[in-house]
């Protein structure tokens, strides 16, 4: 997922051991070895066990298996330890796929896509009437992808258990910024392919919100730089193009168009009238007239007129505050204002998930997103659960299922369209490379009619659908529905040629 500001910090930074004075150095380090920057208690070694799931009409059996690969410097120095989770179905065929998943934030693991969406076992969260009370119990889940692909669910540094060995400034150098992330994170992928045998395998790469900003760009780095070509990539509530959401020109209508199709969605969700045929016509209209209005702004006294008329029937909001924001509806107004009658507020992930709020009189919202802090504990829970009991990788340290340290430590640099331009770049050289799109239509975190205008501003690369777009009910987190989870599951069956 993509963490919205944080509300307040999740993890204390690592920070350096005392200095040792020099009178106290044993020989060997007076000699020249140096110390380890940070000094933490070991991590277990790997640890697989056979488990069986009930996945679509069959039994299935497999490996589950934690593990760690060391991050190493140019030097060959280990300064991280990035700790995954794999699931692989024995039998040694070097056609099965594996498929390499990854949750975004900045700080999030990958518990998200593991326990809620593709992983075998699954345990609920995201959907209206989930609670942090709800017992953390892991079941089979039917909408698992183990049946067609291997799946490894990496958590990047600062995140579940992985974890920097350096200090605070130089792991924000090395790990907390857009590029160096990239770098890093393709070379563990490579690194469990070695590990594993699996270079012949057919290779995916799925990745979530800024996951969906990672996984282009680590295809492009692993292909042209590292050396291992992707069969496919599944950006999955992508957060693509940066530029188009942060404000990056206030010249620019796009982020009003952006989000006003899904506040519609969740509107026409809420009528039980939310079908592909009625997005149709939001879209044709956010294309169209509104695009034009928006342009013509105070040099057409009428365009304001229309627009307001127009989004209030969208969004369901009050004309008044329509009209007081000339129909530009920003997300923040419109969660903080669309619920606000039954006193509760919606979630940024998904409109219509919502939860009481405790300052209902407050200008502005002063509660975290509902989403978010619901979903901490069931996730957290199960996970440690699964890892240290089951699995019986014992270890102490904390698990980070979402870290909003990492988060703000995080180096943005300038919003650009670096994926959007390494995804162009990796299809472009590999005719066979395919890639799949989805989104949930409520979603006003990464809205999917971003994608669906990115999508339509690319060459067509010589095959219809090279890049397929699909947009099922729900949020950020459709999955967390069964039904949206099944025809996820679905398309992505058809992708892998299963």
């Amino acid at each position: 997922m993509r963490l919205m500001p944080p509300a307040a910090a999740a993890l204390l930074l690592l920070t350096t051991a005392p200095a040792v004075a020099q009178d106290d150095k044993p020989a060997a380090a007076k000699a020249g070895e140096k110390k380890a920057d940070i000094d933490l208690p070991p991590l277990p070694a790997d640890r697989s066990i056979a488990q069986t799931a009930r996945i679509g009409a069959r039994t299935l059996s497999y490996r589950a298996t934690v593990g760690t690969i060391a991050v190493r410097d140019d030097k060959g120095k280990e300064i991280a330890q990035v700790v995954y989770t794999a699931y692989t179905v024995p039998g040694g065929d070097a056609r099965r796929p594996v498929t390499f998943a990854f949750n975004g934030g900045p700080g999030a693991s990958s518990v998200y896509l593991n326990m809620g969406a593709i992983g075998p076992k699954r345990v609920q969260f995201g959907a209206q009437g989930d609670a942090p009370s709800d017992a953390p119990i892991a079941r089979d889940n039917p909408n698992s992808w183990l049946d067609f692909t291997d799946l490894v669910f990496i958590d990047p540094v600062g995140t579940g258990f992985s974890r920097s060995l350096i200090d605070a400034e130089a792991t924000k150098k090395a790990f907390y910024a857009n590029d160096p992330d990239v770098k890093y994170l393709s070379k563990v992928v490579y690194d469990w392919l070695v590990k594993e045998g699996r270079l012949r395998s057919p290779k995916y790469i799925m990745g979530e919100s800024y996951g969906g900003y990672r996984v282009p760009r680590i295809a492009y780095e692993l292909q042209s730089q590292i050396g291992v070509g992707v069969n496919g990539l599944i950006l999955v509530s992508p957060y693509l193009d940066p530029a188009s959401r942060d404000d990056a020109t206030a010249l620019s209508p796009l982020p009003w168009m952006v989000a006003l199709p899904s506040m519609a969605a969740a509107n026409l969700e809420r009528q039980g009238r939310l079908t592909p045929a009625a997005m149709t016509q939001v879209e044709e209209y956010v294309r169209g007239d509104y695009l034009r209005d928006l342009l013509r702004g105070r040099s057409d006294p009428e365009a304001t007129a229309r627009i307001v008329a127009r989004v209030t029937d969208l969004t369901g909001l009050d004309p008044a505050l329509v009209k007081k924001l000339g129909g530009r509806v920003d997300t923040g107004t419109y969660l903080r204002e669309v619920h606000r009658a039954e006193g509760t507020i919606g979630s940024v992930y998904d409109s219509n998930v919502t939860a009481f709020d405790p300052f209902p009189w407050a200008a502005e919202q002063r509660a975290n997103d509902p989403i978010l802090d619901a979903l901490i504990a069931p996730t957290t829970s199960a996970m440690v659960d699964f890892t240290t009991r089951e699995l019986g990788w014992k270890t102490d340290a904390r698990y980070n299922a979402l870290s909003y340290s990492v988060n703000a430590a995080w180096d943005r640099g300038k919003p650009d369209d670096a994926p959007v331009t390494d995804l162009r770049k990796a299809i472009a050289v590999d005719p066979k490379m395919q890639v799949m799109i989805v989104h949930g239509w409520d979603d006003l975190s990464c809205p999917y009619f971003a994608s669906r205008l990115l999508v339509d501003q690319m060459p067509a690369f010589g095959t219809a659908e090279r890049v397929r777009l699909r947009v099922y009910p729900g949020g950020h987190m459709f999955y967390s529905r069964t039904d949206s989870g099944a025809a996820f599951r679905a398309d992505a069956r058809a992708m892998y040629g299963q």
